[in-house]
Parts: C-alpha cells; structure tokens; sequence
C-alpha cells in the first residue's frame, strides 16, 4: 500500500480523476488548496506574472493505492505531461506506509 499525492492547477482537475480511474484507484480525497510560487529572484523578462509572489488555485488529491496500480498511474500522469505546452505540469508524490489500519 503506497500513499500518493497529486498536485495540479485546478483547470486539470477533470484530468487527473480520469487518471486516476484509469489507473484503477477507485477511492481518494482531494481538495482545493492554494498554489504558491516566489518568482522574487527572477528577471522581469522570465516572470510572467509581473509580480514576486503568485497563487494559484490548485487541487490536491491523495489516495492509498495498490502498487500495481502505481505504475498504472505514473504512466498516465507522464503521458499527460509529455502533451502539455503550459509550464505547469501534474505533479506526483509517493509516500511509503509502514502501517495502516
């Protein structure tokens, strides 16, 4: 059992729960959280924002899953990525769980 965590804008939230039912991951939680990201060190020319501090709306999702299914849904959070053209992409986290009841 592997605990994961998926990080995403909110416009890609449809996507990531047809990931995840592609994958075979039949129960998980998400919610909505605020993206944060300090472009105070970049050049005005690289920041698109035109500011230092930028938020963004972003869900977070998490779920115990099966390592079959793991695999599953590393390869399609990596297909999603690879036809991207924004910057932001899906991000995903795999915890280890040493014990749950």
């Amino acid at each position: 059992m592997k605990l994961v965590l998926i990080t995403a804008i909110a416009e890609f939230e449809k996507e990531v729960k047809k990931m995840l039912k592609e994958a075979k991951v039949k129960s998980y939680s998400y919610r909505d959280v605020k993206g944060f990201r300090d472009a105070s060190e970049e050049g005005v020319e690289d920041n698109w924002f035109g500011s230092e501090m930028n938020e963004t709306d972003s869900v977070m999702f998490y779920a115990f899953i099966l390592q079959q299914n793991l695999d599953a849904l590393f390869e399609e959070v990596a297909a999603f990525n690879k036809k991207l053209e924004s910057i932001s992409k899906v991000h995903l986290a795999v915890l280890s769980v040493e014990k749950y009841n």
